[in-house]
């Protein structure tokens, strides 16, 4: 079981026993409004079973819970792309309501990018985030992503188009930061 401790939160893999706690959570309009709609709206109990099952491995896993105070509170993963774009993992994260603010996400981001290229061959992780919000853009660039492009209504949300800005850290540029690379 992966565990990661840290000042606001403990990033650890999902278990069972979180499903009530991830319901009561993800069921927010204010999160569904910033993540892809195959995140279900509202959040129910068979949908945070399910989450839970298909996340709970004792292999290296791409997703992990945000815990705070015991209790799961949010979720960072990513995915490895295909084809062309093998060497590319996109980077996606929501956390409760109640925990925005406390820069929860601004500490998690970085644990997850050396996470994902000390556990993976990926080259470049990159993260969309749809027009306005603001934080998320924020996080993003606390954590040394670069805004590399905006998709002009480049995605659709709330049956509205919306732009959608895609940020970006390169392997050499972490290792850089890292003092790794020359």
């Amino acid at each position: 079981m992966t565990s990661i401790d840290l000042t606001t939160c403990r990033l650890r893999s999902w278990r069972e026993g979180d499903e009530e706690a991830l319901s009561r959570h993800a069921s927010n309009r204010n999160i569904w409004n910033w993540v892809r709609d195959f995140f279900p709206y509202p959040y129910t109990l068979r949908d945070a079973t399910s989450w839970v099952r298909s996340n709970k491995t004792y292999q290296l896993p791409t997703n992990l819970a945000i815990e705070v105070d015991g209790e799961a509170v949010g979720n960072v993963g990513y995915t490895v792309r295909d084809d062309l774009y093998r060497y590319n993992a996109e980077v996606g994260y929501w956390l409760a309501e109640p925990y925005w603010g406390r820069g929860i996400i601004t500490e998690v981001m970085p644990v997850m990018v050396n996470y994902i290229f000390n556990n993976t061959q990926v080259n470049r992780v990159f993260a969309c985030v749809l027009d306005g919000n603001i934080g998320s853009m924020k996080v993003l660039e606390r954590a040394h992503f670069r805004h590399e492009a905006t998709l002009l209504q480049g995605a659709i949300k709330n049956n509205k188009f919306v732009d959608e800005h895609i940020y970006a850290i390169l392997r050499d540029e972490y290792l850089q930061q890292q003092g790794q690379l020359s």
